[in-house]
């Protein structure tokens, strides 16, 4: 597998030495998962510090436990790293896991104004990649595609939802992506999302379909930012084109939620104001076409502040005692053709997504069917099982 992200050491921030990174890695020695640091190029293991990564999270002494608590060494970061993408990994090592458990996966959609004429044409498409075409070059025509200025909730904001209506162009992305209120759903399950080197699913169903790269934030249970993450979720064009009532077939699939490969956490050197400046890259690698497309999703570009978002998501209103992970939106929306002039992009079986940033690494995943890829099986129940086997008392 093809690993092209241009971060050393791979995966790591290009600033690693100086990064605080926490995550969750599967233990083969004792057939269970446990929370890990990074220092000096090593795996530690914090699983005597808290029985949960959400646990972990809720910690005053946070950064202290991440880059000081005692614990074993599992091994070098970049072995793990390396295995993972190996054609044969060695089942003996330990292999990385979505660095969160049991947070609410949540993430938000139609952040960036400048993604939302694709959601537009994406709803008046029906679901048709060979519609699209045809609607992108009208719409862009008539409304343009200058819209990152443009405050959602705004009177400007207004004034263009008005238009695109006026022109029967209206869509529910339309009111979550100029309207005063965010769109924020339900990714994926707690325990659910897969990791730095795993496959992604794509629904059976699917024929049109897309990465989304995205900055994840990690909340904890006082809805506290306290790091970032990065995040590929698997978007179905033709299946939530169909129709907004079928965002939940077209987003939470077995494999359809990638996130890694460490939260970083915030310090001294890695902010929020990082993450607002970030810019957050993609990399699809065909398998048997030579097939190469790259972009980038700038969160300067953003239409919503993270934080406004992590206020749409919870507050008096709703409450998160494990906290949630939040997926930021991205203004990523390949139209590159692949295949026949006018068909745009689709995935095929075997292409390598690498999501890169300088400030916190790579993620890299193969694509596959969600129903040909190992079924999701360790929930919840199986880590409270295995919990309690570890603290059992001899």
């Amino acid at each position: 597998m093809q690993n092209s992200n241009a971060f050393t050491p791979m995966g790591l921030p290009a600033d690693a030495a100086g990064a605080v990174l926490v995550g969750r890695a599967w233990r083969p020695d004792i057939a269970g998962p446990a929370l890990v640091a990074v220092r000096d190029g090593e795996l530690v293991d914090l699983s005597t510090h808290a029985a949960t990564f959400a646990e972990l999270l809720d910690r005053p002494d946070l950064l202290d436990v991440a880059r000081n608590a005692p614990g074993q060494t599992l091994g070098a970061v970049q072995a793990v790293l390396a295995n993972a993408l190996a054609a044969s990994p060695n089942t003996a090592l330990p292999r990385l896991l979505a660095p969160c458990d049991l947070q609410a996966i949540k993430a938000c959609g139609v952040t960036f104004a400048v993604s939302l004429l694709e959601r537009v044409i994406e709803a008046q498409a029906g679901g048709s990649a060979a519609r699209a075409h045809d609607l992108r070059q009208s719409l862009t025509a008539s409304l343009g595609t200058d819209l990152a200025s443009i405050r959602p909730g705004s009177a400007t904001a207004q004034r263009l939802k008005d238009e695109f209506v006026a022109r029967g162009a209206w869509s529910p992305y339309l009111e979550v992506g100029l309207g005063p209120d965010a769109e924020v759903f339900t990714k994926a399950q707690p325990m659910s999302a897969v990791g730095f080197g795993d496959a992604v699913g794509l629904h059976p169903d699917s024929q049109w379909n897309n990465p989304e790269p995205e900055i994840v934030l990690a909340v904890n249970s006082r809805a506290e930012v306290v790091g970032a993450t990065l995040g590929n979720d698997v978007n179905l064009r033709d299946i939530e084109g169909r129709s907004a009532l079928l965002l939940g077939k077209a987003k939470d699939n077995n494999g359809s939620c990638a996130i890694g490969p460490f939260v970083r956490l915030f310090d001294g050197d890695f902010t929020l104001d990082t993450v607002r400046a970030a810019a957050v890259s993609l990399r699809i690698e065909g398998a048997d076409d030579g097939f190469v497309l790259e972009g980038v999703s700038r969160m300067q570009e953003i239409s919503r502040d993270p934080l406004e978002l992590v206020r749409h998501a919870c507050g008096p209103h709703h409450q998160y005692p494990d906290g949630f992970m939040l997926f930021l939106g991205t203004m990523f929306s390949p139209i590159q053709d692949r295949g026949a002039p006018g068909a745009g992009f689709t995935h095929r079986l075997g292409d390598v997504v690498t999501i890169a940033s300088p400030a916190l690494g790579a993620l890299v995943n193969t694509v596959q069917r969600s129903d040909a890829i190992p079924p999701w099986t360790y929930g919840i129940g199986a880590l409270l099982k295995h919990l309690h086997r570890q603290h059992m008392p001899p």
